[in-house]
């Protein structure tokens, strides 16, 4: 159930470590979060672009969380099934490790969403961050760290976008004062120009006297 009446101007840009070590570990554990902004959907049978309707935060908002159930591929495996109707996620690079206070609390994965089928998919934009919490950190909790994983979605056009417009702003008031300190340059020549003339004259004026 969505929150009722998010505050003007809410955003949501929570940092690794809260994502793990607060709504993550509270979620597996079955405890209340203060804020139900995170909803939980089984993203692997919605596309990533039918994500955002079912998103808790504002439209307007570039990127969305969710707690997703750990669907396997196989019964007795470990691997996930991470395929939807129209394609599939793959992860790319290499696990990153989530630190908090000195101690290894979760994992971070990067996948990216290709279209069609595999090896044939044809690589999108979609990106997600996949975290999960260490089995350290569910002593209380035997077996439900794999129950459970938080996903951020993302489209990497879309985030790249906004920083380019506001490179465009910055760039445009950097001309526009660049021109401004270019008038104030010029004002200031034309004043010493002036000044000059008018010296100039008394000089002349003092001579003719003489």
């Amino acid at each position: 159930m969505a929150p009722a009446g998010l505050p003007p101007g809410f955003r949501f840009h929570p940092t690794d470590e809260e994502l793990v070590n607060y709504y993550l570990k509270r979620k597996v554990h079955g405890l209340s979060i203060d804020l139900d902004i995170i909803p939980e959907v089984d993203l692997y049978k919605c596309e990533p672009w039918e994500l955002a309707e079912k998103s808790f935060l504002p439209s307007k908002d570039s990127e969305w969380y969710f707690f997703g159930p750990r669907d396997r591929k196989y019964p007795n495996g470990c691997r996930t099934n991470r395929a939807t109707r129209a394609g599939y996620w793959k992860s790319t690079g290499k696990d990153r490790r989530i630190n908090y206070q000195n101690r290894s609390i979760g994992m971070k994965k990067t996948l990216v969403y290709y279209k069609g089928r595999a090896p044939q998919g044809i690589r999108t934009s979609w990106v997600m961050h996949e975290y999960r919490i260490e089995e350290s950190e569910c002593e209380n909790a035997m077996g439900v760290q794999d129950s459970y994983a938080l996903c951020r979605i993302f489209k990497k056009n879309a985030v790249l976008g906004e920083f380019d417009k506001q490179g465009e702003c910055s760039s445009s008031q950097a001309k526009g004062n660049q021109e401004q300190v270019k008038d104030f340059g010029d004002a200031g020549q034309s004043s010493g120009t002036n000044e000059n003339d008018k010296d100039n004259s008394w000089m002349q004026f003092i001579a003719d006297d003489l």
